[in-house]
């Protein structure tokens, strides 16, 4: 179900192995009322809903994706209960809609700045970049995990420092996952987006940009992440066994 196009905040509902009655669209559509608010100044904000109804374990799965100028914000959640899924995915949207919103405005970087606290990630020893270029040309990660050495203690300090500030991840540090998992998924995340990272940005800057989708994806998938991870380091480890012989 698709509804009014005029509205400031298209929404548009699709259904699996269920139907919805008017009055629970109804209430759905009421939901939404402060995430429009959030978006009114966004052009042509969409709201995309799947609702599934899985009959093996009798309860509905909600996917949500919030289509925004330079951004898809996704949250999903499954329940006995169709509606009790849905609002948790509306408020972990607006949650991060407001993420996304500091970072469009920069506030917590002119914050910083403000307060004479800003630091550009620097390397303790500058990469080679022409190892780097071969490294991810010849599919070798732990060539090029090792000709980023010099990026790994600030990125450690970075990334535990932005996990502090991190509400979402309060308590999951150490539990879950470690400070050094997030930096490898960074890395990961670098050497695969290596040959589309933008030109014009710092190369401290863009690994600094990383540190949030990795964290996002960390508590998205988090089995499929940590067995990247130790895949990761188990190379690394074969690297460091071949250098020593």
């Amino acid at each position: 179900m698709r509804y009014d196009p005029s509205e400031p905040l298209r929404i548009e509902i699709d259904t699996h192995q269920c139907d919805l009655a008017p009055d629970a669209i109804a209430r759905m559509q009421t939901d939404v009322d402060t995430l429009t608010r959030m978006v009114e100044h966004f052009p042509k904000p969409e709201l995309h809903v799947l609702v599934e109804h899985n009959r093996r374990s009798n309860d509905f799965s909600v996917k949500t994706s919030l289509l925004l100028p330079g951004a898809t914000l996704v949250a999903s959640d499954h329940n006995q209960v169709m509606h009790a899924a849905y609002e948790q995915c509306i408020n972990n949207l607006m949650r991060e809609l407001k993420d996304y919103k500091d970072r469009l405005g920069q506030v917590p970087e002119r914050q910083k700045q403000l307060k004479g606290t800003h630091k550009d990630l620097e390397p303790t020893v500058d990469p080679d970049f022409k190892a780097l270029d071969a490294a991810v040309a010849a599919g070798d990660y732990a060539g090029f995990r090792a000709s980023l050495q010099g990026y790994e203690e600030p990125m450690r300090d970075r990334v535990g420092r932005w996990l502090e500030r991190s509400t979402e991840v309060d308590g999951q540090v150490g539990r879950k996952f470690t400070i050094a998992d997030v930096v490898e998924e960074v890395f990961l995340d670098a050497f695969e987006g290596y040959e589309q990272r933008p030109k014009d940005v710092r190369f401290g800057d863009w690994l600094v940009n990383l540190i949030d989708p990795a964290v996002k994806e960390m508590l998205r998938h988090p089995d499929e992440v940590l067995e990247n991870v130790s895949m990761a380091r188990s190379l690394q480890g074969v690297q460091r066994t071949r250098e020593e012989k």
